[in-house]
């Protein structure tokens, strides 16, 4: 019964917030798949408190994402950059996070804050002569697991596996295998969970 209601009320939300998602696909239409107005819709949705702004926020990004299962929670003031992002099932994200290019597994949880990056080259910095701002980079799909559980403030630049923990305030700037925990700037793995 229960999960039925929770059916239910994801696509009440779906509903509601429609002529929204309605309106990012036809810019995104008009703009040929370019999204640079992502990042506004993003802004503006993460806005609206509780439970009720979860689910709105679930309404919009199962039809604007690349992939969004809507079975998870996103806490207020999360802001989303990239379209191509992957939610599994029972994600979820606290609130103030910063959310890249990503897949994030199943059942996977992010604390508060925590920003995942796309990836480490974003910014290119080796001409001193032209501005930091103008000599781009590449975004990278980062990939964090199922089932981990990303401490409050974590900043994640690199693939996390598969039933991962990452300590509070960690750097991952390099890949953790499957059944790590993690901790520290950079992170590193300090033991197995499966050990």
């Amino acid at each position: 019964m229960k999960q039925n209601l929770k059916h239910l009320l994801g696509w009440l939300a779906a509903l509601v917030v429609s002529p929204l998602t309605i309106s990012f696909l036809a810019l995104k239409l008009l703009l040929k798949g370019r999204t640079p107005h992502f990042a506004g819709y993003s802004q503006f949705l993460s806005l609206f408190p509780g439970l009720i702004g979860s689910y709105i926020r679930y309404g919009f990004y199962r039809f604007t994402l690349t992939q969004c299962v809507a079975d998870g929670v996103i806490g207020f003031g999360a802001l989303f950059s990239q379209v191509d992002t992957d939610l599994g099932r029972g994600v979820y994200i606290g609130p103030q996070c910063n959310i890249g290019s990503c897949a994030i597994g199943a059942n996977t949880l992010l604390g508060s804050g925590v920003h995942v990056m796309s990836g480490k080259g974003q910014h290119n910095f080796a001409d001193l002569t032209t501005p930091i701002k103008d000599q781009g980079g590449a975004l990278t799909k980062v990939n964090i697991g199922e089932d981990c559980w990303i401490g409050n403030g974590a900043l994640i630049l690199a693939n996390v596996g598969n039933h991962c923990v990452v300590g509070a305030g960690s750097v991952v700037t390099q890949d953790l295998p499957d059944y790590s925990i993690a901790a520290g700037n950079p992170a590193k793995v300090i033991k197995q969970r499966n050990s």
